[in-house]
């Protein structure tokens, strides 16, 4: 009992570690979002017009940066479709990814449906001082909530826009 005990607090202590780091990776490699993003107008691979304000005005918003030569995007983007397919908040950026045929292909490719600016040369990403593809960011009411570099599951996604729209 003693030695179950023991493993059990020391499982503890690897496991505050394990998110005290992740924890300060994000810290460290969060998006720095530029003056007056939230009003900056941007247009989707369908012609359509958005801002950031206006799209998380009544529930969070989750932004993905990502890119078609990101691999771990090609875990992540699932994910962000399935919450895209469920009616989820979501605006993903395709960062240096080809121009908009290119990623649309890439998209069909994969066969996932996503609504995406393209940012084919990194200008908007680099406003945002992106370093790390994917990125992803919750807006609620225009302000930056939360980020988030690297894998996300899906239900970390669900939880990060769950707790920002408390």
């Amino acid at each position: 009992m003693a030695k179950l005990r023991r493993w059990g607090r020391e499982l503890l202590i690897l496991l505050l570690i394990v998110l005290a780091v992740a924890f300060g990776m994000d810290w460290l490699r969060a998006p720095q979002p530029p003056a007056a993003f939230d009003s900056q107008p941007l247009t989707t691979l369908n012609g359509e017009q958005v801002s950031l304000a206006q799209l998380s005005q009544d529930k969070p918003l989750l932004v993905y940066f990502w890119a078609s030569w990101c691999g771990v995007c090609r875990f992540t983007t699932p994910y962000v479709a399935r919450l895209v397919g469920e009616g989820g908040n979501v605006l993903t950026v395709a960062l240096r990814s080809g121009d908009d045929r290119q990623v649309e292909q890439w998209l069909a490719g994969k066969r996932v449906t996503l609504p995406v600016v393209n940012d084919p040369r990194g200008e908007l990403s680099a406003q945002w001082q992106i370093g790390v593809t994917p990125t992803l960011v919750v807006i609620s009411q225009g302000k930056v909530v939360q980020s988030t570099t690297g894998w996300t599951s899906y239900w970390g996604m669900k939880l990060r826009l769950w707790w920002a729209g408390l």
